[in-house]
């Protein structure tokens, strides 16, 4: 008898996560560009055009991202625009090969994580001489173009 209240009540909880994960999903999906209020348009501008064509829960994190935007100290505000920036000035190919980079780094040891990171501090905080040289000594990592990060 006891197997039974149990499952039944784990069935409910599935129903509920269930019903409330639709909800959401439906709610992002029918998000279009002209329903978003000023202030997530202002946050998410540089993707105004590609908005209507992104996949629903590509939407739901960037909505997330205008929800917390205002509370972001102003330095990570500016790295979040010039990451819109540079997403939407990508082409398909060019995306889906940071997507690829980024579960590929994901991937890694946290070891291996905090090591490219730390490559990355270095190289941002560089002049534009030793940039070049970096990128000329790991081009795997900092490839040939000079970029933002």
């Amino acid at each position: 008898m006891a197997i039974r209240k149990h499952t039944a009540l784990i069935l409910v909880l599935l129903a509920i996560v269930f019903i409330s994960h639709s909800a959401k999903s439906e709610e992002t999906e029918d998000r279009a560009w002209a329903s978003l209020n000023n202030d997530q348009k202002k946050v998410l501008a540089p993707l105004a055009q590609d908005w209507d064509d992104l996949r629903p829960w590509q939407r739901e994190r960037m909505l997330d991202i205008a929800r917390d935007y205002p509370k972001m100290p102003s330095e990570r505000q500016e790295r979040i625009q010039n990451r819109l920036s540079n997403w939407s000035r990508m082409t398909p190919y060019e995306r889906e090969n940071a997507r690829k980079r980024y579960q590929q780094f994901k991937s890694l040891p946290a070891e291996k994580r905090e090591e490219l990171h730390k490559k990355w501090r270095e190289y941002r905080e560089s002049s534009p001489e030793r940039r070049q040289q970096l990128r000329e000594q790991n081009p795997e990592i900092f490839g040939t173009e000079d970029f933002d990060h």
